[in-house]
């Protein structure tokens, strides 16, 4: 078989539907940039969580309709890096990060480098790493956490120099559990498409009232929550594999000592009956 003949049967083209998501991902990213520079600091919030929910729906909508493809999960990384990467980290600059001079424009570029590292991690773990969990915090909800940081001060009217302390820790914070070894739950083995009770219907409806109340307080909370959640069972995983090698510990040292006393008890019980045996004689 030629190269032309490998080209003719070679699909061309790409698939429409998902890569629409992924490109209302990357214009709501790019508009987030947008607003920030022009001080529409909510507009900008509000955009990074709209472009959260379309990425969560392409993927979705290409192994639903069966249209993935290499090209769509390397357009969906590029479109994570800008509004998951640069436009929170940019977001947070204009808001608070750069009254601090280096220091803060240091802090939103470490937040980006951070993103991009746990895109390709990402990238290079697909088909290996337990599906189940992320291995650091995921960069949508690192966004989340940031972006929604910023909607909550100018909510109330805040001005983002008198919070740049915490918008500085706040920002290393993500970053750093991006780029670390804490895992994450995915939720990507819920299944969406089998039968669920009516009461779950209910909790959802509730879910999405419950956010209306105050969104950026609601969201910022839950994705806080979220973000160090990891930490937390991290710690509490560890605190029983400890509990579990102790008690293996003990248990062997336990062993140990009882078959010690056996091996004791069966050589006086030896010497006992060779000192009978010489009397006898």
């Amino acid at each position: 078989m030629t190269t032309e003949d490998i080209e003719k049967k070679r699909p061309r083209g790409i698939y429409l539907l998902p890569n629409l998501f992924t490109t209302g991902c990357l214009f709501a990213g790019f508009f987030a940039i947008v607003a920030a520079m022009g001080g529409r600091f909510e507009a900008a919030a509000v955009a990074v969580f709209i472009a959260m929910i379309l990425d969560g729906l392409d993927g979705r909508v290409a192994r639903l309709t069966n249209t993935q493809t290499e090209f769509g999960a390397q357009y969906d990384s590029l479109a994570d890096m800008i509004s998951f990467g640069l436009a929170p980290s940019l977001v947070m600059y204009a808001w608070a990060l750069n009254s601090m001079g280096k220091l803060g424009w240091l802090a939103a570029f470490i937040y980006a480098a951070a993103a991009a590292l746990r895109l390709a991690r990402f990238n290079t773990q697909v088909g290996i790493a337990d599906k189940r969990y992320f291995q650091g915090l995921a960069s949508p909800a690192a966004a989340a956490v940031v972006v929604g940081a910023v909607w909550i001060g100018v909510d109330y009217g805040q001005q983002g120099v008198d919070w740049r302390i915490p918008a500085f820790l706040l920002t290393l914070l993500t970053g750093v559990l991006m780029v670390s070894n804490v895992r994450y739950r995915s939720f990507k083995d819920v299944n969406l498409k089998g039968r669920v009770r009516f009461v779950t219907l209910l909790i959802v409806v509730f879910v999405f009232v419950f956010i209306s109340i105050d969104p950026p307080q609601v969201l910022f909370g839950l994705f806080f929550i979220y973000a160090i959640s990891g930490p937390v069972l991290t710690l509490i995983t560890l605190r029983k594999r400890k509990a579990q090698r102790q008690q293996y510990t003990s248990d062997t040292s336990i062993a140990d000592a009882d078959e010690q006393d056996n091996l004791e008890e069966g050589n006086s019980i030896d010497d006992n009956e060779d000192g009978d045996s010489k009397s006898r004689q």
